[in-house]
């Protein structure tokens, strides 16, 4: 059998999925930027855009579990279209939307067509260009949603509405559906997509991570996987993962505005370069893991975390809160992978596919209701108080992390129990 790596690669597809996964992340980076001045015209409280998170995330859960069954039934490349095609129509609607409720809907929408975007992608790249373009193809979401912070921020201080800035996005998927409809059938022809492989796919505001789950070798029962100790830890850590990265993303632009002083424009830079680090640290991650053990780049990886939340959260001059925010973002880059690939150390071979379905479900919720909640406490207690949440919740991962490595550790001492998984 031809393995993905060994197959040739077809570079206009290749070409096409790295500006697929670039404007996946182009919504991303645009929120956090255009929420005070969607939150002014609609006249809605900061916390408010916990809806739109929920929403999103709602819709991105569905279309992901979804997608692997639209698959096998219309085929890889019009499940890209059509996808393509809705988060273009969700975008314009945003742009068009005459009230904040009308938004909600068209959330949901956008989850759904950027969850089947990035289940379809990422089961055609497993299958055709290998896991080097796999490793790349998830950092360019990050330059995505690097780059989405700096076309709202050159809208706004150009005396634009933040519409226009959802417009030009629009615009942009627009053409790439346009392109997945021209090129449909040569991704369905040539047949890379069979039967999927054993990967799991995880939307994270975030950024994307594909890890390989282990096969049991033995048939183990789900109520034995439930009462794992470390597959519940790592069910938390996962959520309190997403919930510092997505969080510091949406609302470091409120952070840098009210309470460090900084002008829209560069408090707009400086959230772009938050998520052009975590670009960064996906890149440098993927080199250093051959030549690393990567628990060890875990570890560093979570106390960086804490200590650019530190960094954000003392009441400094504003250059040492982005210095803050640049540390958060390389250092968390390689976490989610990292968590992911991991999980067989920690719960055991023969219970890691469950646990990872658990952990992807805990990061969707962890994403959305988490930061909706530092919304809430910012609108009540100012700006600042980011920093605290982001420094509370990285010292919970650690804490979270080092129990769940412990309770494997002590489970594998037991007698009969490293056998059996």
């Amino acid at each position: 059998m031809t393995t993905p790596s060994a197959r040739p690669i077809r570079m206009s597809l290749l070409l096409l999925a790295y500006f697929a996964f670039i404007s996946l992340g182009l919504p991303d980076g645009l929120l956090g930027v255009a929420w005070p001045s969607i939150a002014g015209d609609f006249k809605v409280a900061t916390e408010a855009v916990g809806l739109l998170l929920i929403a999103s995330t709602t819709g991105y859960f569905i279309s992901s579990v979804a997608a692997g069954f639209t698959i096998a039934r219309v085929g890889v490349g019009w499940l890209l279209a059509f996808s393509t095609a809705a988060a273009s129509a969700a975008l314009a609607g945003y742009a068009i939307s005459p009230a904040y409720a009308v938004m909600v809907p068209f959330a949901l929408l956008a989850g759904f067509g950027g969850g089947a975007i990035d289940s379809g992608l990422n089961a055609y790249a497993a299958a055709a260009f290998g896991a080097k373009h796999m490793n790349w193809l998830h950092a360019f979401f990050g330059l995505g949603v690097a780059i989405g912070p700096l076309i709202m921020t050159a809208v706004i201080s150009g005396g634009l509405s933040w519409r226009w800035g959802y417009g030009i996005v629009a615009s942009a998927q627009a053409g790439l559906a346009l392109a997945f409809f021209v090129t449909v059938r040569r991704w369905v022809r040539h047949g890379e997509v069979g039967p999927p492989p054993p990967e799991v796919s995880v939307p994270v505001g975030d950024a994307v991570a594909t890890a390989v789950a282990v096969k049991p070798a033995t048939k183990v029962r789900t109520r034995e996987t439930l009462a794992i100790p470390a597959v519940w830890l790592g069910v938390l850590a996962f959520a309190v993962y997403v919930a510092v990265e997505a969080g510091a993303g949406l609302w470091a632009f409120l952070l840098l505005t009210e309470a460090r002083g900084v002008s829209a424009a560069v408090a707009g830079v400086c959230v772009s370069l938050y998520w052009g680090m975590l670009f960064v640290g996906r890149v440098v991650q993927g080199v250093a893991s051959e030549r690393v053990n990567p628990t060890k780049i875990l570890v560093g990886s979570l106390f960086g975390m804490a200590a650019g939340a530190l960094l954000v959260a003392l009441p400094l001059p504003a250059w040492v809160t982005v210095c803050g925010l640049a540390v958060i973002g390389f250092a968390a880059a390689p976490v989610f992978p990292l968590l992911t690939l991991t999980t067989a150390e920690r719960v055991g071979p023969a219970h890691a596919d469950r646990a990872i379905g658990m952990q992807i479900g805990a990061a969707g919720l962890g994403g959305s209701l988490i930061p909706s909640g530092i919304g809430i406490l910012m609108g009540r207690y100012g700006a600042g108080v980011l920093g605290t949440c982001l420094l509370v919740l990285s010292v919970l991962l650690i804490v979270f992390y080092g129990a769940a490595t412990s309770a494997r550790a002590r489970a594998a001492s037991r007698p009969g129990v490293a056998s059996a998984g």
